[in-house]
């Protein structure tokens, strides 16, 4: 059997009550799928390839390398979605810019308050989504303020426009949004899958673990090179998408 990120995290105990459960089984790709791109902005990757231990010190939520490494892989499923016909969501944050709308967030973390950091000597909008996976006019942005693309936001109801059966889901963090979007789409009945190598977290451990969590039990998480080989076989003109003209 082939190892799995998460494997090394895993008990002797662990292992065996998987294999025993009947967790983890594969769920498969649906008819319609969208692929949705998850907070990928300079809040979560920093302005530059950099050490999570550099890029925290101006972007508090940084993941650092490990985002940048998955910039490249979310580039070409994008390339492909678009190529395919394949409507691609984005998400990020929105704030005020007084932060009070910050809410719980602050609760738990003590740099919340920090508009700025002092190291910081941009002025780049933390929200604002990289410019190399910059969404293309036809694309779809869903403004959120907590970890599901679902809470509060249109989500849902652009996803019943497209008559869509499942997402793919891309993005940061897995501990965090991408989680939490995989168990509302879930939830909602959605064929779910994750990108492994798409997906991101500042901590590692909790991007395995959280993994792990999400193939034995709401999503299959997967290689990108599998879902590019699956977006082939979908038919053209499958969606009927956004014009993108103004």
């Amino acid at each position: 059997m082939t190892e799995r990120i998460w494997d090394k995290f895993l008990t002797a105990r662990d292992k065996e009550v998987f294999a025993a459960s009947g967790y983890g089984a594969n769920a498969g790709f649906g008819k319609r799928p969208v692929l949705l791109v998850i907070d990928v902005n300079y809040g979560f990757v920093g302005d530059r390839p950099e050490p999570i231990l550099e890029s925290i010190k101006r972007w508090p939520n940084s993941c650092g390398e490990d985002g940048w490494a998955a910039v490249p892989v979310i580039r070409r499923l994008i390339d492909q979605a678009h190529n395919q016909g394949i409507p691609v969501i984005y998400t990020t944050g929105r704030t005020r810019p007084d932060r009070w709308d910050r809410g719980s967030w602050s609760w738990k973390n003590s740099r919340t308050s920090q508009a700025l950091a002092p190291q910081r000597k941009s002025n780049l909008d933390p929200n604002t989504i990289i410019p190399e996976l910059a969404p293309a006019a036809h694309d779809i942005v869903i403004d959120k303020r907590k970890p599901s693309g679902f809470f509060g936001t249109d989500l849902q109801s652009f996803l019943t426009l497209l008559q869509a059966d499942s997402l793919v889901l891309t993005g940061t963090t897995t501990s965090g949004c991408v989680r939490a979007t995989a168990i509302d789409a879930f939830s909602l009945n959605y064929r779910v899958a994750i990108v492994e190598d798409g997906c991101f977290d500042r901590s590692q451990a909790s991007h395995a673990i959280n993994l792990c969590d999400m193939n034995a039990k709401y999503a299959d998480v997967i290689a990108s090179e599998d879902v590019l080989r699956f977006f082939t076989t979908l038919p053209s003109g499958l969606f009927e998408l956004p014009s993108g003209r103004i």
